[in-house]
């Protein structure tokens, strides 16, 4: 996380905040690795952290609860979930001026929970590190890709979840490694679906059939050392090899409750237009709809954009968009005195 050097409190008690702005950023979930689970873990994450979309959240001392904006009863039943583990006030003004679009697979459900928790601990004055917010506020059940996206961006692996036992703390962070400069991600939103999310995304995990334990294998094997190494390397295509094989795998495994290789027809044929073009980097993120795509220079990407635009301009429910990768993770705005009107 990133805060604002300018407004730290740095201790001074007399310095009360008025004021927190939380910026999180979206992230998209490349996949499980282990769904097999026979060697006592399961799931493992590979992820990376992205520059926009974002949520953002603007949290001020008030005389009452109360929430507005997009997703503003999530935002206040985090707050009250924060306040009842951490012992915080309530008393709290919260505007949601951001949020990602939700069951997009961007990861809007945690950004938002943790935007509102770790704020209110700061408006708080009470430093309370965000993985035990994730944990409080039931944020990481199976991957810690939203965690370490909020907590420092970049490209990320974690290690899954024991496969017995009493529910625990999110998965341990394995490695985070930063997003090349060069890199672009094209995104491409559906905004006519929805991904699988709460009840229907539980049962679709349950009724999963049987992992192959080669195929775990096989996924583990790709991204330790075809996918991260590449990274490393700052070789787009070599990573996007190894993203484009995990994608595929999945995809199929997760075919039965999503309707194919990936939720969205629309961007299953724009993804497929991209790989014909040389891009092997291509794929959907968790369980949908939002494609993207990886490039290693921003003029391959925006060619790339402006040409399915054109493309797809009868189809006014497709996005797309051209970002940078996130290697700072949340920014936290302090105001001390103020509300934090020119912080962004």
């Amino acid at each position: 996380m990133r805060v604002t050097p300018q407004n730290r409190l740095d201790g001074d008690p007399s310095r009360a905040l008025r004021a927190v702005r939380v910026i999180a950023p979206g992230r998209l979930h490349i996949g499980f690795l282990d769904l097999n689970g026979s060697l006592g873990r399961r799931f493992g994450s590979l992820g990376l952290t992205l520059e926009r979309p974002v949520t953002r959240v603007l949290m001020e001392n008030a005389a009452a609860l109360a929430a507005s904006g997009p997703d503003a009863a999530r935002a206040e039943k985090a707050l009250k979930c924060a306040a009842a583990e951490f012992g915080l006030g309530e008393n709290v003004k919260i505007t949601v001026e951001a949020a990602l679009p939700a069951h997009s697979g961007l990861g809007s459900g945690t950004q938002l929970a943790l935007a509102v928790g770790v704020g209110a601990c700061a408006l708080s004055g009470k430093a309370i590190d965000a993985r035990d917010v994730a944990h409080a506020l039931s944020r990481g059940a199976r991957s810690s890709i939203g965690l370490g996206a909020f907590q420092g961006g970049g490209i990320l692996l974690d290690g899954g979840k024991p496969v017995s036992g009493p529910r625990r703390q999110p998965p341990p962070l394995l490695s985070r490694l930063p997003i090349p400069e060069a890199w672009r991600i094209l995104l491409i939103f559906d905004g006519g679906r929805v991904g699988l999310s709460g009840g229907d995304e539980i049962q679709a995990m349950e009724e999963l059939p049987p992992f192959p334990e080669a195929l775990a294998d096989h996924l583990c094997r790709l991204t330790v050392m075809a996918a991260l190494p590449a990274a490393a390397e700052g070789d787009a295509i070599g990573f996007g090899r190894a993203v484009g094989e995990i994608q595929r795998r999945l995809g199929d495994h997760f075919a039965p409750f999503q309707g194919g290789r990936f939720t969205s027809p629309d961007v299953a044929e724009a993804l497929q237009i991209i790989e014909a073009d040389g891009v092997p980097g291509v794929g959907q993120s968790s369980w949908g709809p939002t494609g993207f795509a990886v490039y290693g220079d921003a003029a391959a990407a925006d060619a790339a954009a402006h040409d399915l635009r054109r493309r797809f301009s009868d189809r006014p429910n497709l996005v797309f968009d051209v970002v940078r990768g996130n290697n700072h993770g949340a920014t936290i705005d302090l105001a001390p005195a103020l509300a934090l009107g020119a912080t962004v």
